[in-house]
């Protein structure tokens, strides 16, 4: 008898097709007036439409109505400017922010 070797079966790992640009990083989310933090790596104005990816679940577009530095309304931010977005879903530290 022939002994047959079963190949062991490798869980594929589903990724999402990113399209458009990266322009920051989560950094904190504040659950109870629902802002995260975002560290921007290109710039971001308001009126754009954002896509936010991380985690199993967690992959949403939303429009950006406004944006924070400091405690002050802003219009544009600039790479490497920390600013608190209003986000519709819970986001966490790590997950990435594209411009789409």
């Amino acid at each position: 008898m022939k002994k047959i070797n079963k190949a062991k079966k490798i869980k594929k790992q589903i990724i999402p097709k990113i399209s458009g640009k990266l322009v920051g990083k989560v950094t904190h989310y504040f659950s109870d007036i629902k802002v995260g933090v975002i560290k921007v790596s290109a710039p971001l104005k308001e009126g754009d439409e954002i896509r936010i990816i991380g985690g199993e679940n967690t992959d949403f577009n939303q429009k950006v109505k406004s944006m924070q530095t400091d405690h002050k309304e802003i219009k544009t931010a600039k790479k490497g400017n920390d600013i608190g977005l209003k986000v519709s879903e819970k986001v966490r530290e790590g997950y990435e922010v594209y411009k789409v």
